[in-house]
């Protein structure tokens, strides 16, 4: 039994706590309950407003109504704030019953748009930034965050060639920045830099800021040189809590094909071989791909604590058999305020697990084009698993490959972040500070198998395995401190920080063939009795590097008129060598609203902004400053097979940065009541001491290449980005913009001393087999634009059949040398363009993108091989039959016949919603909508995909080349919904 202590001590205790119970309960006898409703100017009622007792952290928030309760004493003051609505204090007084009318502040309105380490509102930016949200991105199936922005930017360029479902956007922003380091833009995820595009679901996106030139890029110094994309996802908001639901079906059907020979057209060709059959081999290994999607998220919060959880799943089938994808992606933003308001926490945590299928694109297509249309696709008799296969060079059967082998893999994507932020306004008024930690880890995982009957790299090893794994991590720790100010007319928004990322990388590579059974797939690698006889491989790799780096910047604000902003940045990297470790970088820019210095009611809105900066790039490998060693393979020694060691580099330990300067002058217009609206720029980016392996004498170094800082690029170019509401009615708005941009890049210099890059001149991008292997495509030139495409000019057909070439040398015949060969094509665009609408009747919303570009060739590598009539394409493959093949032609060389304006303009995107208001108690709203993807493109290419080809296997030289592993292109049909509980 409990039994109580009456000593002193506990009835003083107990006394103390009779009272502070008594005075507790007189106060909440002194207040009552406040309810009442905040609207905006038209009387609607506003969710999510905030309304606070003054000087406590006491309040609530309206729920989707605009109805709020509260329990206030009669001395208290009621403040009411909502994003973009004037404040306002009211004193409780005698009111049980408070109703509240905000108007909305111009002032706070101000499009907000994220910059390097924080935020600016639009009239402050000195820089060249585009800001897109939500309500600008492209609509339909987009499983990948940059597909929201194609057409959408001037001078960003987001090109996919073909359709495969697992296959990569590639990004230049600007043309080319460099040649001998990372040409893609640098991405940020909610201030997480380097973040893996793959664990955001574009449904969970809220705003992407593309940053474009230096002055704003160079606070991220070694990885602004190409351009910084930031995105921003979506987060909780205080208030009542919020469930979408959003689900797709969509089906993806082939757009495009390169016309061959029908069985019948091919009989009649001399030389046909004919096997008897009828075969569409296109038809037998493709598909209508149907592809689901379904997105659900939960949000909400109090004035503490907000929250936005998110689960997505994507289903996606290619138009290839055995290509496709199936991605789960979670999401969780938690934003929780401690301290009276003064200290919040914010934790991200995203997952991705992505299984796919990735087939074999490259092959499929190419050989269901050139295969002959007479062969059977079956052979009860064959040793190749009952496929009919012929053993000549360069040919298998498409069917056997895309149903008797296997090429999977799955992703794992895990990242983590914490950041506190704390007020310090106790200290000085203004200043805040941060402290944020990041974490992503990436798992890849490979597999192929190859079967013992198939003859698609199978059966020559009895059965062949592949395995490949990487996991990639990434620590970042990142702390500020930063002041926001106002003196008098100026107002001063500054910080300093500080940065630390860590990488390692590891992985390993196993290859074995000669199995027993198929059984076991390339689960079984130990069973392979390659390892037995020395043609088995086994490697690992494991590297790592740091970057750190000190940061400040300093905005400065005067009467809303004049800005200037410049940003510094220190920064180490580990892969530099001993002496260049350390840079840095800055950028300054100046605007000045130029309407607020004329006295006329015309112009709405006209800023001049001009700004310079310089950025680094880095090497994509570590260690490359250093003399390295690594397996060189095995040999045969004593009766064993033993390991091998050779040098891989020289040292370079003056090994440095990469250094763009930028120049931007742009203008900012608004007129005709802000509906006529957009900017104007103009700019240069010349990037020196490009990293470059140069060839150097064998001895005295141990390699015959090393890395060095040599060569300059240079890029000029106009952008503008117009835009014009054309109605804004109660019922009917129309808003259409043009994005255009031009860009010229140029090789200006290879040469540094005593040393040049290949003596100024370098021919990329073999033509291949069969037959023209040691025909190079592409020509680079110091002095000159890059993207030369390089060949032979056409001038007619031989009578033996051949092609005439043109005597360009005068000498009296064709030399089949550079002497006879000229520049035939250039794969850069001339320029850009986008066109965009949108269009809101009532409850029915229509938005429709336009994109292409202009000026930019193509070689056409199907039409370069296969476009004759001659005996080695008609005795092996099928024929090529577009409007160019003439049947006197009997043998393939690449020239210029091939080369092909690809001009194109595409409608991108279009789609048609209707939105069902208040549909039942627990709906808040419907929306029903169908999409369509590249359904309309106007080209005269021949070829499968007109899109500019930005790089040729990697390769950042060689540009314009159309390969035949290229994934044929594909148009899709969406029909979704959009439900709001």
């Amino acid at each position: 039994m409990f039994k109580l202590n009456y000593n002193k001590a506990n009835m003083r205790k107990l006394l103390l706590l009779v009272l502070i119970f008594i005075s507790g309960m007189s106060y909440a006898l002194a207040q009552s309950a406040v309810t009442g409703t905040v609207t905006d100017e038209n009387g609607e009622g506003i969710p999510g407003a905030n309304i606070v007792i003054k000087g406590t952290s006491n309040g609530t928030i309206t729920d989707m109504n605009g109805d709020f309760a509260l329990n206030a004493s009669s001395d208290d003051v009621l403040v009411v704030t909502y994003v973009g609505y004037s404040t306002i204090e009211i004193a409780v007084g005698s009111q049980s019953e408070i109703n509240v009318s905000l108007a909305e502040d111009i002032a706070a309105l101000d499009e907000i748009v994220v910059t390097g380490y924080g935020t600016q509102e639009r009239k402050e930016i000195t820089s060249a930034v585009t800001s897109l949200n939500e309500e600008d991105f492209n609509k339909g199936l987009i499983s990948n965050p940059m597909g929201l922005l194609e057409g959408k930017v001037a001078g960003l360029s987001i090109t996919k060639p073909g359709g495969d479902p697992n296959g990569g956007y590639t990004l230049r922003l600007r043309g080319i920045s460099t040649v001998g380091a990372n040409a893609s833009p640098l991405v940020v995820i909610d201030g997480v830099i380097g973040g893996n595009l793959d664990l955001v679901d574009p449904n969970d996106i809220e705003s992407i800021d593309v940053i474009k030139d230096g002055a704003a890029a160079a606070i991220y110094g070694t990885r602004g040189s190409s351009g910084v994309i930031l995105v921003t996802t979506k987060k909780g908001v205080a208030g009542t809590t919020k469930v979408e639901y959003n689900v797709s079906t969509s089906v993806d059907q082939m757009a495009n094909t390169i016309s061959v020979m029908t069985a019948e057209e091919y009989r009649a060709l001399p030389g046909a071989v004919d096997f008897g059959a009828t075969t569409d081999w296109l038809d037998l290994v493709t598909r209508d791909g149907v592809s689901q999607t379904h997105n659900i998220s939960v949000s909400g919060g109090t004035q503490s604590t907000t929250y936005r959880v998110a689960v997505n799943y994507r289903e996606r089938e290619g138009i290839l058999l055995g290509t496709g994808n199936n991605n789960l992606n979670t999401a969780l933003n938690l934003s929780q305020k401690a301290m009276d308001g003064k200290l919040t926490i914010d934790v991200g945590v995203s997952y991705t697990n992505k299984d796919a299928s990735y087939g074999f694109g490259n092959e499929g297509f190419r050989e269901a084009l050139k295969s002959n249309p007479t062969m059977p696709v079956y052979d009860p008799n064959s040793i190749y698993g009952g496929y009919h296969e012929r053993t000549i060079f360069d040919y298998v059967n498409p069917v056997s490959v895309v149903e008797q082998n296997i090429n999977e893999g799955n992703d794992n994507i895990f990242l983590g972040s914490l950041k506190a932020s704390l007020d310090l306004s106790s200290i000085a008024e203004g200043l805040n500070a941060s402290l944020a930690y990041t974490r992503q880890i990436t798992d890849v995982e490979r597999g192929q198998y190859y079967k013992k009957t198939a003859r698609f790299r199978g059966s020559d090893r009895n059965g062949l395995a592949i395995t490949d794994n990487q996991q990639y991590t990434f620590d970042l720790i990142e702390g500020t401190l930063g002041y926001a100010g106002q003196a008098g007319d100026l107002g001063i928004n500054a910080l300093v920080g500080y940065s630390y990322q860590e990488f390692f990388n590891e992985g390993y590579h196993a290859e074995g063939g000669d199995f027993l059974t198929d059984a076991f797939s390339y689960h079984n690698l130990g069973a392979a009795a390659d390892f037995n006889n020395g043609l088995g491989s086994v490697w690992s790799w494991a590297n790592s590097n740091k970057l750190i780096a000190g940061l400040a910047r300093v905005n400065l604000n005067y009467d809303d008129t004049y800005f200037l902003n410049a940003s510094l940045r220190y920064e180490g990297s580990s892969r530099f060598g001993a002496n260049n470790k350390w840079a840095a970088f800055y950028g300054v820019g100046a605007g000045v609203s130029i309407h607020n210095l004329l006295d006329t009611d015309a112009i709405d809105n006209l800023k001049l902004r001009v700004s310079y900066g310089q950025t680094g790039n880095e090497p994509g490998s570590s260690y490359i400053s250093l003399q390295r060693f690594a397996p060189a393979g095995n040999f045969y020694y004593n009766g064993a097979y033993t390991s091998s060691y050779g040098p891989t580099s020289n040292a370079n330990p003056d090994l440095a940065w990469e250094i763009a300067t930028h120049f931007n002058l742009g203008v900012d217009f608004a007129f005709v009541d802000s509906r006529l609206f957009g900017s104007v720029e103009y700019f240069t980016r010349e990037t020196k001491d490009q990293l470059l392996s140069v060839n150097v004498p064998v001895p005295p170094n141990l390699v015959g290449q090393t890395l060095l800082n040599i060569g300059t690029t240079k890029n000029t170019g106009f952008e503008a980005n117009v835009n014009f509401n054309v109605s804004n009615s109660s019922n009917f708005n129309w808003t259409t913009g043009i994005v255009f941009g031009t860009n010229t890049s140029e090789l200006m210099s290879w040469t540094q001393g005593d040393l040049s890059f290949s003596g100024g001149v370098l021919y990329r991008a073999s033509m291949g087999s069969p037959g023209q292997s040691d025909v190079s495509l592409v020509r680079v030139v110091e002095g000159e634009t890059l993207g030369q495409i390089w060949g032979p000019r056409f001038e007619g057909i031989n009578a033996d059949g051949t092609f005439k070439f043109a005597d360009l040398d005068g000498d009296g015949s064709y030399c089949n040398c550079d002497d006879d060969r000229e520049v035939i094509g250039n794969g850069l665009p001339d320029f850009t363009l986008g066109w965009n609408n949108t269009f809101n009747i009532g409850d029915l919303d229509i938005s429709m993108s336009w994109n292409g570009e202009f000026g930019h060739d193509l070689f056409n590598s199907y039409r370069g091989f296969y476009e004759n009539a001659g005996p080695t394409v008609v005795g092996n493959w099928n024929v090529v039959n577009t409007k160019y093949f003439n049947q006197d032609l009997t043998a393939a060389a690449a020239n210029s016949s091939h080369v092909e304006d690809a001009t194109y303009f595409e409608l991108n995107n279009i789609t048609v919603g209707y939105n069902l208001k208040d549909v039942t108690k627990f709906m808040k709203n419907l929306r029903v909508y169908v999409s369509a993807q590249r359904p309309v493109m106007i080209t005269g290419y021949e070829g499968i995909d007109p899109v500019s080809r930005w790089t040729d296997g990697g390769d950042p030289l060689s540009q314009g080349i159309e390969r035949r592993e290229t994934y044929f292109r594909a148009r899709t049909f969406t029909l979704g919904l959009n439900i709001t509980l």
